[in-house]
């Protein structure tokens, strides 16, 4: 509007009767000022574009669907997270996508997701939390016999963002691994997904600096509420309608619709010709 109210200003000044030599001045100073406007609103647009980009490394994670098809517009690039050893899709024309669940809790879901994921030999990662390995260790187990990723989601699951101290960050981190250890018999993973997508740079350098990559997602829809959850219809909407080739898509465990519908889910999926990858995959690129 500032702009076209300026082109009315300079209407305004051709139609006034103007001694040619004064003209020619006048003209010249309204070019100059012009290419000042432009520079200053390009350059201004420029800035701007660039802090959207690096310091969203600061906050919640958060993604913008632009083209049915097409990866989202994420609050920090591909190339940004790759100094951090983090990842939230693959640049890839092939249409392959990354299964992971985040599993806070067990609540009767996880074992219908397991026999569909075994039913399409797909291979998923699923980011647990203390309370989920302490209460369904059996379950926790049998993820890793069917050849799952058992991924690191903290032991209390709080806001990683408000932890300043490296201390303080690898005790969520460390203590969550020994349980999973101490219940598998086996190592855990150096995966790790920040509880809520909610991190900062320095969370980011943290968990580089104690050997873990950073996984955030590409494609997820509003599916933890239990008592409101989404129809399947719903769900088809956004998981079939917003896929992309090299997605990471991240479900909930505890969804009773993702439980209900996965298996057609990875049925339509196979049907648009995806194929389904492990992160180990995608950490190999």
């Amino acid at each position: 509007m500032k702009f076209l109210q300026k082109f009315k200003i300079a209407e305004k000044i051709r139609k006034l009767s103007i001694p040619p030599e004064k003209g020619k001045k006048a003209i010249m100073v309204f070019l100059l000022f012009l290419c000042a406007f432009l520079a200053g609103h390009l350059g201004a647009m420029m800035v701007e574009q660039h802090r959207a980009v690096e310091t969203a490394a600061d906050g919640n994670w958060g993604l913008s669907f632009q083209q049915e098809g097409q990866p989202p517009v994420a609050n920090a690039t591909m190339d940004y997270l790759k100094q951090y050893d983090a990842y939230y899709a693959e640049k890839t024309p092939d249409k392959v996508l990354y299964l992971t669940f985040d599993a806070g809790y067990e609540n009767g879901n996880t074992a219908a997701i397991l026999d569909a994921l075994k039913k399409h030999n797909a291979p998923a990662t699923f980011f647990v939390v203390g309370n989920y390995i302490e209460t369904a260790p059996e379950l926790v187990k049998r993820m890793v016999a069917e050849g799952h990723i058992v991924g690191n989601h903290t032991y209390h699951h709080p806001d990683m963002s408000k932890i300043s101290s490296k201390e303080a960050f690898e005790k969520e981190i460390k203590d969550l691994e020994n349980l999973f250890e101490k219940t598998t018999g086996q190592p855990m993973k150096q995966y790790y997904r920040p509880p809520q997508g909610k991190y900062s740079e320095t969370n980011l350098k943290m968990a580089k600096d104690i050997g873990y990559k950073t996984f955030f997602w590409s494609l997820a829809y509003v599916d933890w509420y239990q008592d409101k959850q989404p129809s399947k219809e719903e769900a088809f909407k956004k998981l079939l309608g917003r896929i992309h080739p090299g997605a990471v898509v991240l479900l909930h465990s505890t969804s009773s619709t993702n439980a209900q519908i996965l298996d057609e889910l990875l049925t339509k999926w196979e049907e648009m010709g995806y194929q389904f990858k492990s992160l180990d995959q995608l950490v190999a690129q």
